[in-house]
């Protein structure tokens, strides 16, 4: 019989400047929950494609030059390639969100 839950409990936490996460991958797919503090600087821009929810908190990002707030509630769909690129702009409260990602 498959396991359907992930423990995310039992996932330690990775830790850098600003931000820590925990990760889970399965298949092409990647679950990662992140917390983000306002020490955290992305000092390069994202390609990637990001989908899903802010927890708690409230971020800042910046995609392609324009500003957006993205606070507790907020889903985000920002999808991958350079006509998207986005990083982080301010971590405004610390903040928790869960995404699901292309591994």
């Amino acid at each position: 019989m498959n396991d359907y839950r992930i423990e995310f409990n039992n996932i330690p936490w990775d830790t850098a400047r600003g931000v820590k996460a925990k990760c889970f991958q399965r298949g092409d797919k990647k679950l990662r929950l992140l917390e983000f503090t306002q020490e955290f600087v992305e000092p390069d821009w994202c390609t990637k494609g990001h989908i899903g929810l802010v927890l708690e908190g409230e971020i800042a990002i910046n995609i392609s030059g324009v500003v957006q707030n993205f606070k507790a509630g907020d889903g985000l769909m920002i999808p991958s390639g350079v006509e998207s690129r986005h990083k982080h702009q301010e971590t405004i409260k610390p903040t928790r969100l869960f995404l699901v990602e292309e591994a």
